[in-house]
């Protein structure tokens, strides 16, 4: 396997002493894992943030192998990760994706809209302006996976209609693709949900 190219940090877990394994999602490779030397020492550990956009190039000998990884920062989220909501919704959506998507299969529409998913969460004025873009990552996931789940876009400014919305899908999102692993990673959209619900209408 050799990659490169972009790719956003979705998680990543201690290898060792010094290492990390980081799961990559690509546009052209899908979501790769992939070990990355010195990972948790001070200069990569603020690079491997699940939300940044990094530049990766990923090798390995052979396709059941552990791919190398070296990675160079594009674009840091880390400056929204002391907010609350902000925090909440990048944990999310990268959680997400992590444990949803099939290792190397690619997805590029799903690239692209968690892209933008992170991009709005991190540009808007407040949460009205990303809920939408992660509504609508949610369903597409579900749609390029294989679930189609008749979902109604609410109208953009009503909020009640948009929290109702995101409780329509959190069952559908655990009883299919996070099946296996539903309890820990839809924490953290529940996290999400309660800190949505103190915005008022």
């Amino acid at each position: 396997m050799q990659l490169r190219g972009s790719a956003i940090v979705c998680a990543t877990r201690p290898h060792g002493e010094t290492a990390a394994i980081a799961r990559l999602l690509t546009e052209e490779g899908g979501l790769v894992g992939a070990y990355v030397a010195g990972g948790r020492g001070r200069q990569l550990r603020p690079v491997l943030i699940p939300g940044n956009l990094v530049e990766a190039d990923l090798r390995s000998k052979s396709e059941g192998q552990l791919p190398f990884a070296r990675i160079e920062l594009v674009e840091s989220r880390g400056p929204w990760l002391s907010e609350p909501l902000h925090s909440a919704g990048i944990a999310w959506v990268t959680a997400l994706a992590a444990a949803a998507l099939p290792e190397r299969q690619p997805f590029p529409a799903l690239y692209q809209a968690l892209a933008a998913v992170l991009d709005a969460i991190c540009a808007a004025p407040s949460a009205r302006g990303w809920v939408m873009p992660l509504l609508s990552f949610e369903v597409l996931l579900l749609r390029e996976l294989g679930y189609g789940v008749p979902v109604g876009r609410p109208a953009d400014d009503d909020w009640g209609a948009i929290l109702a919305t995101f409780d329509r899908l959190g069952p559908e999102l655990a009883r299919y693709p996070l099946a296996e692993r539903r309890g820990d990673v839809m924490g953290a959209r529940v996290l999400l949900r309660e800190r949505l619900a103190r915005i008022h209408g």
